[in-house]
């Protein structure tokens, strides 16, 4: 398989504290869907920003698509991110546009500068954008107001950006947090779809294990900032996820900025 995240020896603190991530070495190929757990705190959005060129890790390496992203200047990690999807617990919609301008906002890099200044696309990125709709069970929604859906057709909606912008990466940071259990089903077999159909990786961070044993081809384990296990998600034990969910001595949770 082909290695779209190789992440060496990663570490990283904010202002001289203790690292939020302490050795970090992970790979993720196309196709797989890797969930990262861990408590909060524990380092894990840490880790997605560090993949997304958000923060700039104090030691180690991360490679996206065989790119140091630490090394980009910010005008080649914005042509890293056109190649990755974000899809976040609070799904970062613009509520007061329509369902299909959100969808469409996933094509701004692919539109010239002016154009997309005024949100003009060509037709060709409509019919894709209603065709991602479609594919998250939203077909018809393209008019309504984004502040008008439940949570979970929001993160649908968030998923349908991505897919649209033809994302080879997805990091989905808690995607399913504050969803209802059936709607978080829903929302993972949706993500597994896109990763199955389109060979995307998968990088996710989530509390919820029984989720990413069903959904997930592997599960690392993340606490204070190291990785506990790396494993196939049928071979992670109740062990492993006692060690890494277990509170610390004081009974609380690490901060994470």
């Amino acid at each position: 398989m082909t290695e779209v995240i190789a992440i060496e020896n990663l570490t990283h603190s904010y202002q001289a504290k203790t690292p939020v991530l302490d050795g970090v070495t992970l790979s993720v190929a196309r196709g797989e869907i890797v969930a990262v757990i861990g408590l909060s705190g524990a380092g894990k959005s840490t880790l997605l920003r560090c993949v997304n060129g958000l923060v700039k890790p104090t030691g180690g390496t991360c490679r996206v698509f065989d790119t140091d992203v630490a090394a980009l200047s910010e005008s080649g990690k914005r042509l890293l991110r056109r190649r990755i999807g974000m899809i976040f617990q609070e799904f970062n919609l613009v509520d007061r546009s329509s369902v299909l301008t959100n969808v469409l906002i996933g094509r701004l890099a692919y539109v010239p500068t002016l154009a997309s200044c005024f949100h003009r696309f060509p037709a060709q990125d409509v019919a894709l954008a209603s065709a991602c709709l479609a594919q998250v069970g939203l077909a018809g929604y393209e008019k309504r107001w984004a502040r008008a859906l439940s949570g979970g057709q929001k993160q649908r909606v968030a998923i349908a950006r991505a897919m649209a912008q033809e994302a080879q990466l997805i990091l989905a940071d808690e995607a399913t947090a504050n969803l209802d259990a059936r709607t978080k089903t829903k929302i993972m077999e949706i993500i597994q779809d896109v990763a199955r159909q389109r060979q995307a990786a998968v990088l996710l961070s989530m509390h919820d294990i029984e989720l990413a044993r069903t959904y997930c081809t592997r599960i690392v384990g993340l606490r204070q900032g190291r990785i506990t296990f790396d494993s196939p998600a049928s071979e992670v034990s109740e062990a492993d996820v006692d060690e890494v969910l277990r509170r610390n001595s004081a009974g609380e949770q690490d901060d994470e900025t």
